[in-house]
């Protein structure tokens, strides 16, 4: 077994894929509308679906809100320079909400970011 993907709901999806694609760099894999259902699929990632773990941005049409709610944590990242990866992010109108510095109770280097819709992803140095 592996981990395929996952999967967020989204309330604008022109504007979460250029966040994913443009501000983390991710590539959108495939998009699908279904017309019957009322929704669209988007995936994106760093790499093709057979190799790598992606996300699923579900866009359900005229839904334009979620409550993120208390239960989601976020999406870990690993980079390999956390400082120009926030400057970088910043740069593409990216919204960094904790600036990259030890994790509280330990030394691991981490930073958050927001998405449009409110979602966390973490960055987190990785190690040489």
């Amino acid at each position: 077994m592996r981990m395929l993907h996952t999967m967020l709901r989204v309330g604008n999806l022109e504007e979460s894929l250029k966040f994913y694609c443009e501000v983390l760099g991710m590539k959108l894999l495939r998009q699908k509308d279904y017309p019957g259902g009322e929704f669209t699929l988007a995936f994106v990632g760093y790499g093709d679906e057979a190799d790598h773990t992606v996300i699923e941005l579900t866009y359900n049409w005229g839904t334009d809100h979620y409550d993120i709610g208390n239960g989601y944590g976020h999406i870990a990242l690993g980079v390999e320079d956390i400082y120009q990866t926030c400057e970088e992010i910043k740069a593409r109108g990216g919204k960094v909400v904790r600036e990259p510095g030890p994790m509280k109770h330990g030394t691991t280097v981490i930073a958050f970011v927001e998405d449009p819709t409110g979602y966390k992803i973490e960055l987190i140095q990785l190690k040489d």
